[in-house]
């Protein structure tokens, strides 16, 4: 008797796992059938919004099922991407996650509501915003070496304006402190914007901010660029160098974002977000907007991305705990 019952409970096991993936590869094959929403954890105009929108036309163009961007503001990031995390994993909400949120939140937040590792399936790297160190027009430096020489010269009198605690206009002037081995001083702003300003207008020393909104000042002989901060030299400013190639080997900043679903989704759901949002990234029509808004795309498959992810947090978590920025 209770081996039939075994054998019944085993065969009923594998019949309901057997409809079960049935029904898991219907949906697959199928999808989508209905609208995508990709939530921005940050407000409307951002690096990370505009690649969304870039992203979502182009899925709704290419697979014809409308692709909604939702904003969802808050926490660094923590109210959005918590939103995805218990969400639906069925490829129909999906993140556009950022270096702060995947990389930075952990180590800011004591309480943060969702875990970057355990409660997302990395799906597709989508840009890099690229940074620059610029300092005031009036600044008796033009080099990298120069400004690394002030700095030591005066400890501590030389400062750097960012975004605020915690943001990689802040966590870039942390790793170029613990690189070039100088004591500058972090003054924090509401957002990068108001950081340039007061850059341009001589109320602080330097910033290592975004490049596309400080594009304007550069050509405007406001601001000096000093240098990039990524790996390799930007296309929208050629003639600059990197810090990396001028007496800084691997510094790098990569204030990177790209799409996550929550980490029950469908492996094949992601295989093929992965494979079209690859293939809308390196159009001709992308690329040139890419280098329109200093950003910069790295090709990477689902598991390229998390191992890249993971070597972030790995980079960058003592450089944030070492900063002190903290959110609670």
């Amino acid at each position: 008797m209770k081996t039939t019952r075994c054998r019944f409970a085993c065969a009923l096991t594998l019949t309901l796992a057997f409809g079960a993936t049935m029904t898991v590869s219907a949906q697959t094959a199928t999808y989508p059938t209905k609208p995508i929403r990709i939530i921005v954890p940050f407000g409307p105009g951002g690096p990370s919004d505009l690649m969304a929108r870039v992203v979502g036309r182009q899925l709704q163009a290419a697979w014809g099922k409308p692709v909604i961007v939702d904003n969802r503001v808050g926490a660094g990031g923590g109210v959005g991407a918590e939103l995805v995390a218990k969400g639906p994993a069925d490829g129909y909400t999906l993140l556009m996650g950022t270096i702060g949120t995947h990389v930075f939140n952990p180590s800011i937040y004591a309480r943060l509501p969702y875990d970057p590792v355990k409660q997302f399936a990395p799906v597709a790297f989508v840009s890099d915003a690229e940074g620059v160190l610029v300092v005031n027009a009036s600044v008796q430096a033009s080099t990298p070496a120069e400004i690394i020489a002030l700095a030591r010269k005066q400890p501590k009198v030389l400062n750097f304006g960012s975004g605020g605690p915690g943001t990689s206009s802040h966590l870039a002037g942390e790793l170029f402190k613990a690189i070039a081995k100088v004591d500058i001083t972090h003054v924090p702003y509401r957002s990068n914007v108001a950081a340039i300003a007061d850059v341009a207008g001589a109320q602080v020393t330097m910033g290592f901010i975004p490049l596309a909104p400080a594009i304007p000042f550069i050509k405007s002989n406001r601001l000096k660029a000093i240098a990039t901060l990524g790996s390799a030299r930007s296309l929208a400013l050629p003639d600059v160098p990197t810090l990396a190639e001028s007496g800084l080997p691997g510094f790098e900043v990569r204030n990177w974002c790209a799409i996550f679903a929550p980490v029950q989704t469908p492996a094949p759901i992601v295989a093929k977000l992965n494979a079209e949002i690859r293939r809308i990234m390196n159009t001709p029509e992308v690329k040139a907007q890419l280098v329109r808004e200093a950003q910069s795309y790295t090709d990477m498959t689902p598991e390229e991305l998390g191992k890249f992810v993971q070597a972030e947090t790995v980079k960058w978590t003592p450089i944030v705990k070492a900063s002190g920025a903290r959110a609670d």
